[in-house]
């Protein structure tokens, strides 16, 4: 084993890392060893020419049962990646990443805690290059590329990580067991207890955020002493093929087989998910994406453990507020960023039909939906800052739900174009509202049904009590990753909470500064919850972790 990535190097390298990220998860604090400000980073064009130079080429991972060469990704930017990865045989791959999990099982929880946590810092060297990969095949803008697909889905990759090393140490490796017989000699056993991991995990990749979502499951599997196939999605496999290459690379120098990260990138078409997720190797599945596909994974994939995160009908409740330009410039915020594209954006907004109190006197439905289109407008207008909070539409489904919602209802803000001036092949919106009377029936088609990207919909309803009620049945059958409210009233605030408390939502209160509902921080926020439609899992918590491995026991006599 190379010195520099012997165990106990790397323990003095990490571990410090490790125990701070332990302490961060049990008090819930603000904390990340990874900055987010790209100046923190001094390779911005080294990171620009090394994304460059991938372009057009074979990646090659020299990875075994490589079959043919396969690509095709197109950034949302108009770019042409020209990318080609290695298109896998699992008959031939499987076997060889199962062969190096056993030296990797017996090197423990906190030897693989350490080399994960390498894979990470090294990841973390390279993030400006990570940020054009993510932007050009998610259609990011670069800032949120750099943080979101950056430090942040480092910092949640930590977070699994710590999840898992604490999970995995609940018992203790050795035990004396001695029970007492009386009279006669006591009987004794020694114990040894160690943590076995479940089988390959398999991580399907989204377009959206392929590292920020990839992460949490790749690195609680591998933390776990699973080895890790990564199926990105089609449109986004760059991201994650860097990760891949740097996963093999820190294994390999430690000494273990770099064959327990592989990729699997699909020929067009070929919906190869589908079929790695049921051989039998598979142990694990995590999946971000449509709920039909998460569906079927979890109703077909019976050999694994599957966790998914599927589609929700995020929902804010505004009843009344104290700072009413702040919520308005709030929600024009989280309803902006990256085109709202994201699985936490929020898409109903209940507002009733009365209008609501804010600390300047009341405000009709009318108004407040016209203020809220006025401060959308505002943040938007100018066309350099709308480029740099919106980044480019993902793909053409976006858009034409898009071009769509003028047909749903009363639109209250036009959805226009953007120019690009770096990429004029970008297709670049900003958002629409429209008005719905949440009492009729064929209004309720549309609110109660995902509409992914830049489109939400302002809901009349008669009170906040009906509010509440609509907000309760749309968690219980769409799910929601999300809740917002406003509210001056502690009634209200706790009929809120009831409700979330009850249908297994996050809730958001009151957000008026720089933190919105659509944002989740490692270490203190939880992703998702896991009792909902919307996902079965949250990101990240101990029942993330636990069942990628069993405990097993071996009794000697003593």
């Amino acid at each position: 084993m190379p010195a520099d990535l012997s165990t106990v190097l790397l323990i003095e390298r990490h571990r410090g890392t490790l125990d701070k990220a332990l302490e961060a998860v049990r008090t819930r604090e603000f904390w990340s060893p990874y900055p987010e400000h790209p100046k923190a980073y001094a390779d911005a064009e080294e990171g620009r020419a090394a994304f460059e130079a991938l372009l057009g080429n074979r990646f090659d991972l020299d990875q075994p049962g490589t079959d043919e060469w396969t690509g095709g990704e197109r950034s949302p930017y108009g770019i042409e990646l020209g990318v080609e990865y290695p298109h896998p045989d699992p008959d031939v791959l499987l076997p060889a990443m199962r062969a190096g999990v056993a030296a990797w099982r017996d090197a423990g929880p906190e030897a693989r805690a350490m080399v994960c946590l390498e894979i990470l810092a090294r990841i973390n060297a390279r993030t400006h290059q990570f940020a054009h990969a993510v932007m050009h095949t998610s259609g990011q803008a670069f800032t949120m590329a750099f943080q979101a697909g950056g430090p942040h889905a480092q910092d949640r990759g930590l977070e699994a990580v710590a999840y898992a090393y604490v999970e995995q140490i609940r018992v203790p490796e050795n035990a004396e067991w001695i029970k007492p017989q009386g009279k006669r000699d006591p009987l004794s056993l020694r114990k040894t207890f160690t943590a076995v991991p479940r089988g390959i995990g398999l991580v399907i990749g989204c377009n959206t955020f392929p590292t920020w979502n990839g992460y949490p499951g790749l690195f609680a599997s591998l933390a776990t002493g699973n080895a890790v196939l990564v199926k990105p999605h089609p449109r986004a496999v760059l991201p994650l093929a860097l990760t891949v290459s740097v996963a093999r690379e820190v294994l390999a120098e430690a000494g273990y087989s770099p064959d327990l990260v592989c990729l699997a990138v699909d020929r067009p078409g070929e919906g190869l998910a589908k079929t790695l997720a049921l051989r039998p190797e598979i142990g694990i599945i995590d999946y971000t994406g449509s709920t039909a596909f998460g569906d079927w994974l979890e109703a077909n994939a019976r050999q694994a453990q599957v966790f998914t995160e599927k589609a929700g009908v995020n929902t804010v409740v505004v009843d009344s507020t104290d700072d009413y330009r702040g919520m308005l410039s709030n929600l024009a915020f989280s309803l902006s960023l990256y085109s709202g594209q994201m699985c936490t954006t929020p898409q109903n907004l209940l507002i009733p039909r009365d209008g609501i109190t804010t600390e300047s006197g009341p405000r009709t439905y009318d108004e407040v939906v016209a203020d809220l289109a006025a401060a959308v407008d505002g943040l938007l207008g100018d066309d350099a800052r709308a480029n740099a909070l919106l980044g480019a539409l993902v793909n053409p489904e976006v858009k034409e739900r898009l071009d769509a919602a003028p047909g749903i209802g009363e639109v209250a803000l036009a959805s226009r174009a953007v120019a690009h001036p770096d990429f004029p092949d970008a297709v670049v919106r900003t958002p629409a509202l429209v008005k719905l009377d949440g009492a009729k029936p064929d209004a309720e088609a549309a609110y109660m049904s995902e509409c992914f990207g830049p489109v939400s919909f302002a809901v009349a309803v008669d009170s906040t009590a009906d509010a509440l009620e609509l907000l309760r049945r749309t968690v219980r059958e769409k799910g929601a990753m999300t809740v917002g409210g406003y509210t001056t009233s502690a009634e209200v605030e706790r009929g809120l909470e009831e409700v979330c408390w009850e249908e297994c939502a996050q809730l958001s209160l009151n957000l008026t500064g720089g933190v919105y509902v659509n944002q989740t921080a490692a270490f203190s926020d939880f992703h998702g919850s896991g009792g909902n439609p919307a996902a079965n899992a949250a990101l990240c918590d101990g029942a993330f972790v636990a069942t990628r491995f069993r405990m097993v026991e071996v009794r000697r006599q003593a």
